[in-house]
């Protein structure tokens, strides 16, 4: 055999195989890659996505507790001043009260006190009609009559 039709031979060959690969092995392998790096592709843009979206959401999240803060302290403030509010309306009513319990043991204070002029204006009256008839009684003598007013004076200390 010669090396030259061996050679040649085996170029036939060589360059069948190779047009049957490109020809029938090639392009399924090829789109197989492509699909391949499609989907690596879009894996990644997928994980990018993903790593954007929970950025956003974890900025979401911190502005949604920084909002609840805010409106608890908003509550927390409203309650306080309604508690203050309804101290002041139990300060008020009991002042009134208070007053209204005042004035009532006043005005019966001023009752007691008339009530006890008047008591004392009947003993002084009934002492004095009752020192006048014991002077009249008597005979008009001024040292008597000195006496007797002397003693209606330590009856009505």
């Amino acid at each position: 055999m010669n090396i030259n039709a061996t050679l040649l031979g085996q170029a036939i060959w060589f360059a069948l195989f190779i047009w049957i690969t490109m020809k029938f092995v090639w392009p399924p392998l090829r789109k197989a890659m492509h699909d391949r790096q499609k989907q690596i592709a879009d894996g990644l843009a997928a994980g990018e996505r993903g790593k954007q979206d929970l950025e956003l959401a974890a900025k979401r999240a911190a502005e949604e507790l920084q909002r609840a803060r805010a409106q608890a302290s908003e509550i927390v403030s409203q309650a306080e001043k309604r508690g203050a509010g309804v101290v002041e309306e139990a300060k008020s009513a009991a002042k009134a009260e208070a007053d209204r319990i005042v004035a009532a043991a006043k005005a019966e204070i001023e009752q007691e006190v008339f009530r006890a002029k008047e008591s004392l204006r009947a003993q002084i009256s009934l002492l004095a009609v009752t020192g006048a008839e014991k002077i009249l009684k008597r005979e008009v003598d001024a040292k008597a009559h000195a006496q007797l007013l002397s003693g209606l004076e330590s009856e009505l200390r």
